[in-house]
């Protein structure tokens, strides 16, 4: 008897969180999943970023709170709002991250600042999501981190450290959750135009013809591939880059 490949899985009615939706790479997954009518919850720091991509993605103040990814207060209201305004939670996709100089120039609170956000706020936002997961039996925690572990380019040693901390951190856990019915990936985007680049728009937009940098949009449909994916598939790590990515 001829057997049939599992459909795959839609985002309709899935109870997502997304960290740091208001910019970037978090803001393009915040428009592709709503836009599939995946009922979301987002948060950052900024109220006018977060109005104004609440607004692009046609959702309602209720689908946002402002609330900073280092605080651990912070991740307790934004939970609180997982079980009040979304009864749950069954997809995480955490964003938040901020950019960094050389540990060297940047102040001992700032270096700290950005391992808070960008390490702790991502385990803290995956334990949070942990908790309710594993009591209905399932879920689906994306990560978003980078290749800067992997090239390790001048500039990126703060930055690429926490990278590098959240690959450690997925990847492991995966292991640890895999038969509580949770499924844990990375996505390990190359140079993506978005907020974070030190760069002026106009340099982005020539990187991105030149083929060394990627629209934010195209990670976000990378994330919406790895959501939709059947429940027997299991994508532990995606890579996507420019096809002409600097490595140094």
């Amino acid at each position: 008897m001829e057997q049939q490949k599992t459909p795959h899985e839609a985002l309709a009615g899935r109870r997502v969180l997304i960290t740091g939706g208001t910019t970037g790479i978090g803001r393009a997954t915040l428009l592709a999943l709503a836009a599939q009518d995946a009922r979301i919850l987002t948060f950052g720091r900024e109220e006018e970023a977060l109005r104004h991509a609440l607004s692009l993605a046609g959702l309602s103040d209720d689908s946002g709170l402002n609330a900073d990814a280092s605080s651990a207060a912070d991740i307790e209201k934004i939970f609180a709002a997982v079980d009040d305004r979304l009864g749950g939670i069954d997809v995480l996709v955490a964003c938040a991250a901020l950019g960094a100089q050389p540990i060297h120039e940047m102040s001992d609170a700032d270096w700290r600042y950005v391992v808070e956000t960008n390490l702790v706020g991502t385990m803290a936002c995956t334990r949070g999501a942990l908790e309710r997961m594993v009591a209905q039996g399932s879920g689906q925690i994306l990560l978003v981190s980078s290749i800067s572990p992997e090239i390790k380019a001048p500039g990126e040693s703060v930055y690429a450290a926490t990278k590098a901390g959240i690959d450690a951190f997925a990847l492991t856990l995966r292991k640890e959750v895999s038969e509580k019915g949770v499924r844990i990936c990375v996505i390990q985007p190359g140079s993506v135009g978005s907020d974070m680049q030190p760069c002026t728009d106009r340099e982005q937009r020539e990187a991105i013809a030149r083929g060394e940098m990627l629209f934010a949009e195209e990670v976000a449909e990378a994330i919406a591939f790895v959501l939709t994916r059947s429940g027997r598939c299991d994508i532990p790590t995606l890579r996507i880059e420019p096809i002409n990515q600097k490595t140094g």
